[in-house]
């Protein structure tokens, strides 16, 4: 078994991601030969999700389905934060239980997640269902000498963490109370944080040795990584903001509480802007993952984050997802046609009744495919390099599909047609696999897909379809009636809206696109 475990292994590329601990990409080498521990901090969940949190899950969805892609079986483990200061608030001036407040931002989150096609994680622990294990980690660290109890709360004594900071860089005259925590001048520095709350009149308390309370924020993550993935594992992620405090306060306590405590690799997704300014609440650019996907399909979402590497900063704009949007409408037209002219092809030669002759993928195919799989194993193997999968070698991929398509519908010698299907295939197959690790396939039918891409334009540009085809009559009828002007502008006003009107033969065919501005439009030739 053992042997099998490392032939496997060799058999799997070197994946190199960076490490925040050690500032450097390093070769990926599991604890486990063939095995990986990944916890990823999930949210709190007092609201809707916003774009910056989908920026950060898609991150990690990308990492668990390119690990399983490798051969690797991972237990990724993605918590629910349940008890918390900002929960309480919330659920007071909602009048709610906060239990109840955040069980259902829980399932919001879920759909969301669902949506952005994020798999399940292997599990999703949830504070309030893990006070044991919280209170028995507490206990031992205070047992090991690095905490003390003040009037029933239990603060993290930092002074005994002599390597405090070594993720964050900090050092210790820039260390300041965690940014969920009011100073108190009870604290023995003021860095020390928080690892039990005393319980104040209506709120969710708990009994323990020190008294009724809850957790502190930074020990649940501790506790119930420790409780699945043991003390010791693979990889911890979350966003870039959570490097101070959260994740340097995680650090100590683990090894305060167990000595051998160790992450292996620290990973962190960039920040999320808003039209180059950071995305804030008090700034009015703050955007929920429902409203962007009630306008925009969850895919191009998707798309649009991975569109920028995951530990660069990525800015949020209309015009950015509108072009993740169009390019996603490229994908699915591409496919659905491909899939739409096999389909006539194999009911031609089953209505014929020949047995097909034995053909050979065309050599620029052979090409485009051998580039597309090395360059995807590639690129991500560097780090999770998906801008470069999406916007150059898929590109190529179906630029020769569309090629071919196109040849497809002149006249053709059989055997060549026979060796253009035979290729589409073939380029068909590799193309789907990159899409499905990348988590870009959906479950639905090409055919689905293009539909409610065309839906989502339609709700943008404020038309109905029935309203689109009623303008597109009109332009036929002005173009008849050689009132070419009336013709342009129609189509110009659809196009500024983000509907292309495109003439194909004698009928007219829409199609999702980025608005232009009249301003910005090229003159048609009918004028």
């Amino acid at each position: 078994m053992a042997k099998q475990q490392q032939q496997q292994q060799q058999q799997v590329p070197e994946l190199k991601v960076y490490n925040s601990m050690t500032r450097q990409k390093e070769v990926f080498r599991p604890k486990v030969a063939g095995k990986v521990g990944m916890y990823v901090c999930g949210v709190t969940a007092y609201d809707f999700s916003h774009i910056g949190h989908a920026r950060a899950y898609v991150a990690f969805d990308v990492l668990f389905r390119y690990l399983k892609h490798l051969g690797y079986e991972v237990v990724y483990v993605r918590n629910f934060t349940d008890v918390d200061d900002k929960i309480i608030r919330r659920a007071n001036e909602l009048g709610e239980d906060p239990l109840d407040l955040s069980g259902r931002f829980c399932q919001e989150f879920l759909d969301d997640m669902n949506d952005l096609q994020c798999l399940p994680p292997t599990h999703q622990p949830r504070v309030s269902d893990h006070m044991e294990k919280i209170k028995d980690m507490i206990a031992q660290i205070i047992s090991n000498g690095c905490a003390y109890t003040v009037d029933g709360d239990v603060y993290f004594s930092v002074d005994s963490s002599p390597n405090y900071g070594r993720l964050s860089g900090r050092k210790p005259d820039d260390n300041r109370a965690g940014e969920r925590v009011a100073v108190d001048s009870r604290k023995q520095n003021p860095a020390d944080f928080a690892l039990w709350k005393a319980a104040k009149p209506g709120e969710p308390s708990w009994d323990s040795s020190w008294g009724r309370g809850r957790p502190g924020w930074h020990i649940e993550c501790s506790a119930m990584s420790a409780d699945y993935l043991t003390c010791t594992f693979d990889i911890h992620g979350g966003g870039q903001d959570l490097i101070f405090p959260h994740h340097e306060n995680e650090i100590a306590q683990s090894c305060a509480a167990v000595p051998e405590s160790n992450v292996s690799y620290w990973m962190h997704n960039g920040f999320v802007t808003s039209n180059d300014e950071k995305m804030s609440k008090s700034l009015g650019n703050f955007f929920t993952i429902r409203e962007v996907t009630k306008r925009y399909h969850p895919l191009a979402l998707r798309y649009f984050l991975m569109g920028t590497h995951y530990r660069s900063p990525v800015n949020y704009s209309i015009s950015q997802i509108e072009i993740a949007s169009d390019a996603l409408f490229y994908v699915y037209q591409t496919l659905r046609d491909c899939e739409d002219a096999l389909s006539q092809l194999r009911e031609g030669s089953n209505k014929e009744g020949t047995e097909p002759k034995k053909v050979c993928t065309l050599p620029d195919v052979e090409e485009c495919i051998s580039k597309l799989r090395n360059d995807f194993e590639t690129k991500m193997t560097d780090d999770l390099h998906t801008p470069t999968i999406l916007n150059a070698s898929l590109q190529e991929a179906y630029k020769l599909m569309n090629n071919y398509l196109n040849q497809l519908k002149k006249k053709q010698q059989k055997q060549q047609k026979l060796s253009i299907t035979h290729s589409l295939i073939e380029l068909g197959k590799p193309v789907k696999e990159v899409l499905n690790t990348l988590g870009l396939l959906s479950a639905s039918s090409y055919s689905e897909v293009v539909h409610q891409l065309k839906e989502k334009a339609l709700l943008r540009a404020d038309l109905t379809e029935d309203g689109l085809l009623r303008l597109i009559e009109e332009r036929a009828e002005a173009r008849r009636n050689k009132e070419f002007s009336r013709g342009d502008e129609i189509r110009h006003d659809l196009t500024a809206k983000g509907i292309a009107l495109m003439d194909v033969g004698k009928e007219t065919v829409w199609r999702p696109c980025v608005p232009v501005e009249k301003e910005q439009q090229v003159p048609p030739s009918s004028t």
